[in-house]
């Protein structure tokens, strides 16, 4: 395995580095947590204009036709501006399934318009249980002719009140074990029966609660097969989980960055408060868990890349690092700036990472099913 950037995943890097410099400032991040729909409409149409929508998009449906690896590096780049909005929802709701499970009809469909900014997706998966394993698929889809009729509740939604389109897990029958009846449905987030409720976050960002009251979905709309949709549904969430590393660890070296930057200006007691070694140790702490991440989360989003065996054992250990690393920066940022307060920047990067360490499972979740592929 080659950690190593190519001459073309530079340019991306760089190029996306200064265009969010100056796109997203911080007053943009401010402006829309307090903004209803949690997104700037100039940013995601300035994103769409790079390609970024469909960089993993092949160019027969639109796109740039790069490859996971590239979405990864841009993803990482997110985490340092602290992008706001449905990005990433809608790679992980709409373009990663339809390309991985879609027919060739639904990537005609839907592909291309997602490839240029038009349509905003996400996944519903997790319910009041709050659980990311297939036990925690109970909602129902019943078949009544050619469609399936959707009753109950979806819980810590990503941007679902802003979404055209949902993948929609739900259970469609009861089998031996709980990955047995699962269903991916793409369903019209606008439908008749959809109901969207805003949830409080730490991190300020745009989690609802989604309540489906008798929606009718086309049988037509079922991505993959009937009843096996736990298999594309898991491969999806492993995606999820790495690029959610790839944001906590861009998120971790920008918060590292800017505390050392803080700690070489501010001065105390006649000094910077960086030459006290309890600074210094605390920064070291800070740059180790950083680096730290980003080894282990390019190692498992290159196995997940190439398809190795051990992909989602990697995927598993990165998500419950990054967690807990990504959580300790953040914390000796805020005790570097003594005290919280929402004047400093670094607050944004702090309650962020809160949202994001949870997004998919959290570190002991993770850590479980890591330990299951060790065969214990």
């Amino acid at each position: 395995m080659d950690l190593g950037l190519s001459e073309e995943q530079e340019l991306l890097k760089n190029f996306a580095r200064d265009f969010l410099e100056k796109e997203c400032t911080e007053s943009v991040v401010r402006e829309m947590e307090e903004d209803e729909k949690g997104y700037s409409p100039q940013l995601w149409k300035g994103m769409a204009d790079q390609g970024w929508q469909g960089l993993i998009i092949p160019p027969e449906y639109g796109g740039s036709g790069m490859g996971f690896l590239d979405l990864v590096i841009l993803v990482e780049e997110f985490g340092r501006a602290l992008v706001p909005g449905s990005f990433l929802s809608t790679q992980v709701g709409g373009a990663i399934p339809l390309l991985d499970w879609g027919s060739e009809a639904q990537k005609k469909e839907f592909l291309p318009k997602i490839a240029v900014g038009e349509q905003i997706w996400t996944l519903a998966m997790t319910e009041p249980s709050g659980r990311f394993d297939a036990g925690g698929v109970e909602m129902e889809a019943k078949a009544e002719g050619d469609k399936f009729v959707l009753n109950g509740t979806k819980l810590f939604i990503r941007d679902s009140h802003v979404a055209d389109y949902m993948t929609v897990a739900v259970r469609t029958s009861k089998g031996a074990k709980a990955e047995d009846g699962i269903t991916l449905l793409v369903v019209d987030a606008k439908s008749a029966g959809i109901t969207n409720t805003a949830l409080a976050t730490i991190g300020s960002d745009k989690q609802n609660e989604v309540k489906f009251e008798n929606v009718a979905v086309p049988k037509a709309n079922v991505l993959g097969e009937v009843d096996k949709g736990w298999g594309a549904l898991n491969k999806v969430l492993l995606k999820a989980a790495a690029l959610e590393c790839a944001y906590l660890v861009g998120l971790a070296q920008m918060d590292f960055e800017i505390t050392v930057n803080y700690a070489k200006e501010r001065v105390q007691f006649g000094r910077p408060i960086g030459s006290f070694q309890a600074i210094q140790h605390k920064c070291a702490d800070m740059v180790t868990d950083v680096d730290g991440g980003r080894f282990i989360m390019y190692r498992a989003a290159w196995s997940v890349a190439e398809g190795e065996p051990d992909a989602e054992q990697l995927v598993h250990m990165a998500k419950a690092w990054c967690s807990e690393a990504s959580r300790r920066v953040v914390a000796h940022g805020q005790q570097i700036h003594v005290g919280f307060t929402k004047d400093y920047k670094i607050q944004l990067y702090f309650r962020r990472q809160k949202m994001a360490e949870l997004m998919w499972g959290d570190a002991d979740f993770h850590r479980e099913l890591a330990a299951q592929s060790l065969g214990m």
